[in-house]
């Protein structure tokens, strides 16, 4: 991890933590059975890099996965205990831990799993490359790798990353201005499009959408988003070609063309590759 201001993303996740349900659990389950392409995890090893608020790894444990979560933040770490604790099945095995990405010797102790899953954190770490590396090794051969990376768009993220260092820099009361600003820019861009599309301006729709998709609040994806510092980015084709040629294949892509926010990618190990 950089030694860079940072943003303070466990305070951020232990809000979220108090708005956390059945129907959120729900729908982060059913986002990991999308993204995984599969029905279940039952017996499956699972790896969380960057647990946050513990949901994607209550989630995999719901579907039958023995879980190992980890964050470099230990507000994230307390949180995401906190969440297992409570509300992860009996007789499922799980441990979390603080430790970082980054960390060679910590994540080579970390063994090999059948899943390992890190949706838009490694960008986060002031060293992404490096991050994909180390976590690609923890893949068993024949298992899965599991990103969310945000996507370069160049011009327009060099400018993002200079709003997420004014956030990260500025007192409390321009922080909070800074997001109620970006928020109130989003959603009238968005409102426009739906109205000369002849939809109904209104956000309401957009907002479940993205509450369905894995269980996420707007509004702390929004803080996230805003002051979310380290901040690193990736064209698609340069995470192919990187983990090509760790012996990965492409199995799942989304991505969000031209505009901002993660690709989402799914990459199967080799199990022929050395």
């Amino acid at each position: 991890m950089t030694d860079s201001p940072r943003f303070a993303f466990g305070r951020n996740w232990e809000s979220f933590s108090h708005v956390i349900s059945e129907d959120r659990i729900i729908a982060s389950m059913d986002g990991l059975r999308r993204l995984l392409r599969c029905e279940d995890l039952a017996g499956k090893s699972f790896l969380d890099i960057g647990c946050g608020s513990g949901l994607s790894s209550l989630a995999a444990l719901r579907l039958g996965a023995n879980i190992r979560a980890f964050d470099y933040d230990q507000d994230s770490v307390e949180t995401a205990q906190r969440l297992l604790d409570n509300a992860a099945p009996t007789g499922i095995a799980y441990t979390v831990e603080q430790g970082s990405a980054l960390d060679e010797a910590f994540m080579s102790n970390l063994g090999s799993f059948d899943v390992v899953y890190s949706w838009g954190v490694l960008h986060h770490t002031g060293g992404m490359w490096q991050g994909i590396d180390l976590a690609a090794k923890r893949v068993a051969p024949g298992g899965r790798l599991a990103l969310a990376l945000y996507n370069d768009q160049g011009g327009a993220s060099r400018r993002w990353l200079a709003i997420k260092q004014l956030y990260v820099k500025g007192p409390s009361p321009a922080r909070w201005a800074l997001v109620a600003a970006v928020g109130a820019w989003f959603e009238s861009r968005a409102a426009f499009i739906r109205l000369a599309r002849g939809q109904n301006p209104l956000p309401l729709a957009d907002w479940r959408k993205r509450r369905q998709d894995r269980g996420m609040s707007v509004w702390h994806d929004l803080i996230d988003w805003v002051g979310g510092l380290p901040f690193e980015v990736a064209k698609p084709e340069a995470v192919f070609n990187f983990l090509r040629e760790r012996g990965f294949l492409l199995d799942g892509l989304s991505t969000c063309a031209s505009g901002h926010g993660c690709n989402e990618y799914l990459f199967v190990r080799n199990p022929t590759h050395e």
